[in-house]
């Protein structure tokens, strides 16, 4: 782990078997399915034809300008939440957090008593091109540059943590690999949020920026200083990822009104959470407690801070 610590991340192949990629592939095309006989049912999209594939059809949901992503991400949005806000926990989902090899190299870095983190996405990007302009998603186009920590509320800042991006498809240079800022900066940057959370070039030069690109089944690591984002989807390819994160088990998530659960623990087996179930049932009971509730605050950046002059 000597490059972690010095450079701040590590580029890892091979870390997810391809029964777990498949898995991943099979449970999201199902979902897909549904929801697309659903916008069909409701007149918003044509018939499916046999050889749509779950690409394909995001792009007719994207073409009819229909909300694609939210039912599909792991997490809840940072606004807006209610009783319906729709979002997916699985079993693939599940198998794929709490792999053994993911959480191997979150142990090599944090110990044996793990969390998994709430602050964690799907990451289905298109190409640019196809999307709507208005469109400034982090997790459907390019991210902009931003630290981990920075996209918590101020109770993480003395959590260890660390985030795993995970490859389900290729990452290349043409398709919007990750790119990063080598080193661990001393402290956190000031941030912006205007379109998304992320460091001005004011506070951050982006000369030394260097690409990461991985196969499918291979991994990003970040330190939660580490200044990352990604290039633009030049290809004619959708990018697909997850970014999960895991803390030390009873430190604070950054964000603890979304729910969290023990992946691994050598000092209490029996807190390690072994059913997906209860993941899902834990979020469902969260959105509905947040939808009855004043807004609460995901990050501490407001939108005419000074980081943004």
């Amino acid at each position: 782990m000597s490059q972690f610590e010095r450079d701040g991340y590590l580029v890892l192949e091979d870390v997810i078997d391809r029964g777990t990629i498949a898995a991943i592939h099979a449970e999201y095309a199902e979902l897909m399915d549904k929801m697309y006989d659903d916008w069909h049912a409701m007149g918003k999209v044509p018939a499916s034809s046999s050889d749509m594939n779950f690409f394909d059809k995001i792009d007719v949901a994207i073409n009819a300008g229909i909300e694609w992503y939210q039912p599909l991400d792991i997490s809840l949005p940072h606004s807006d939440i209610s009783k319906t806000t729709p979002m997916h926990i699985g079993p693939a989902v599940f198998k794929l957090t709490t792999h053994t090899n993911v959480l191997a190299i979150a142990e090599a870095i944090l110990g044996p008593e793990l969390t998994s983190n709430p602050i964690q996405h799907v990451r289905i990007k298109p190409p640019e091109r196809k999307v709507a302009k208005h469109e400034d998603r982090a997790h459907i186009v390019s991210t902009d540059w931003h630290q981990d920590l920075g996209v918590t509320m101020e109770s993480a800042d003395q959590t260890d943590m660390v985030t795993i991006w995970l490859a389900i498809t290729d990452a290349t240079l043409e398709n919007g690999c990750l790119q990063v800022k080598p080193g661990v900066p001393s402290e956190m940057l000031p941030h912006c949020t205007l379109n998304q959370v992320g460091i001005t070039e004011k506070h951050m030069s982006r000369d030394g920026a260097f690409p990461t690109p991985v196969r499918a089944g291979g991994a990003v690591v970040f330190h939660p200083l580490t200044p990352h984002a990604s290039l633009p989807n030049n290809s004619d390819e959708y990018r697909w990822s997850f970014d999960l994160r895991f803390n030390v088990t009873g430190q604070s998530t950054g964000r603890d009104q979304f729910p969290s659960f023990v992946a691994r623990s050598s000092a209490n087996a029996a807190s390690v959470l072994k059913d997906w179930r209860v993941w899902r049932s834990m979020w469902a009971e969260t959105r509905n407690r947040l939808s009855q509730s004043d807004h609460i605050p995901q990050h501490r950046w407001p939108s005419d801070g000074p980081s943004c002059a």
